[in-house]
């Protein structure tokens, strides 16, 4: 495969799925059965957003976990036996989990767990680090969940990355983390936080760990650079890790008193009202959020999440 070339992401998949003789050639797959929260549904009708909570004292995050699912139908719904299934966390930073910098490693875990229970045939955990990647795998407990699980851990070099055509309205050609494009599904892992430039780390801010380049450059016009990344990537599931959000010092922290247990996870596969409902967390109006709000003009989802069908589950 000649890669000097920018490529579609739509070309590329196409080419790395003839590679590994998969027959489906979209880059969104529908899903078998009649749950009116299968991903795979195009229809407004069949989005759908669920919010778990943990009120009990002591509860369990992969139990919690487990339970937001099963109320999405279970993760059957939304990967199939052989599935190569990527996993995208946010792990830029070397931070241990209780300072809510990163993706909770239970949630994690759980989530690759329920992948492999309903037939994939590879589970595989990828994010480009800020801080170096080791560090970040190791103090994160991300190198653990692969241990623990036999998910495969990704680590970032220049060979994964490739040039390809977001077709953004800012950014053209980008250099992408080319095992994100690989993958028969797609779930975004985020966590949430505060940030110092876009005001919120969520769902659709964490495609910026999906690919190379200058991040500095990404940050200028940050809306529109997130709105352009989340067009590109379009993850099958998003599940956003708000058992502990950061509530300013973002995105990177360091101190326990920036935390705030809201023993929450959203789910949804609407990648603008997951971050809308998410943004409530944080005592924000949706529309009030740059990136979500450009993200519903250009077309990418709703953050009127009132209209999705909509289960809340208490663990």
């Amino acid at each position: 495969m000649n890669f000097k070339q920018p490529i579609t992401r739509r070309q590329s998949l196409r080419k790395l799925l003839h590679l590994t003789g998969c027959l489906a050639l979209t880059g969104a797959a529908t899903w078998p059965g009649k749950s009116p929260f299968s991903a795979g549904a195009a229809s407004a009708n069949n989005k759908f957003l669920v919010e778990g909570i943990g009120q009990t004292d002591g509860y369990d995050v992969k139990a919690l976990t487990r339970k937001t699912f099963e109320a999405a139908g279970g993760m059957g719904q939304f990967v199939s036996k052989g599935d190569i299934v990527v996993i995208k966390p946010n792990l830029s930073w070397a931070r241990r989990p209780d300072l809510a910098a990163t993706t909770h490693p239970e949630v994690m875990e759980a989530v690759v767990e329920l992948c492999q229970e309903a037939g994939a045939k590879k589970v595989r955990i990828a994010d480009n680090t800020i801080h170096d990647a080791r560090r970040c795998f190791a103090i994160t407990g991300a190198g653990m969940v692969a241990k623990n699980t036999g998910a495969d851990l990704i680590f970032p070099r220049s060979t994964l990355m490739r040039d390809m055509k977001l077709q953004g309205n800012r950014l053209g050609i980008w250099p992408v983390f080319v095992p994100l494009i690989e993958a028969d599904k797609l779930i975004n892992l985020p966590v949430a936080k505060h940030h110092s430039l876009s005001t919120l780390t969520l769902g659709m801010k964490n495609w910026i760990g999906g690919v190379g380049g200058s991040r500095w450059s990404l940050h200028q016009d940050i809306s529109q650079s997130i709105v352009d990344l989340a067009h590109f990537f379009k993850p099958d599931l998003t599940l956003i890790d708000a058992v502990r959000i950061m509530t300013r010092n973002g995105p990177s922290g360091g101190s326990t008193a920036d935390v705030e247990a809201k023993n929450t996870l959203i789910l949804s596969n609407d990648p603008v009202a997951v971050d809308a409902k998410a943004a409530l967390l944080f005592g924000r109006q949706p529309k009030d959020i740059g990136f979500i709000r450009l993200a519903q003009k250009q077309g990418l989802g709703s953050y009127d999440f009132q209209n999705l069908n909509y289960q809340k589950v208490v663990l």
